[in-house]
């Protein structure tokens, strides 16, 4: 069975710093890229950072050079580092594998940023 247990969001001051964590379970890292989305209110949920199986990663350019994605295969765990934080990342993210599949997705981790 899979779950995704995200964890880490709060209330940060713009410029500020998050490191989110997203414990997961049933899903083979190995074989399977990870993502991590967010939703603001009234928008659509977007793809912001891709780790693939291989180990590369990939950034919307909305967040490229303040967000870092990561993982720790021995704790089944994909993190999101974020840097810089603007008020614009103010959302509700997510992580799934990538391209999302739509039982996957867990309760999320709420961030707010602050001007």
């Amino acid at each position: 069975q899979v779950q995704l247990v995200e964890s880490g969001g709060g209330l940060v001051q713009a410029g500020g710093s998050l490191r989110l964590s997203c414990v997961v379970s049933g899903i083979t890292f190995s074989i399977n890229s990870m993502g991590w989305y967010r939703q603001a209110p009234g928008k659509q949920r977007e793809l912001v950072a891709i780790l693939s199986s291989g180990g590369g990663t990939n950034y919307a350019d909305s967040v490229k050079g303040r967000f870092t994605i990561s993982k720790d295969n021995v704790k089944n765990t994909v993190f999101l580092q974020m840097n810089s934080l603007k008020p614009e990342d103010t959302a509700l993210y997510y992580c799934n594998i990538v391209p999302a599949f739509r039982t996957y997705w867990g309760q999320g981790t709420q961030v707010t940023v602050s001007s």
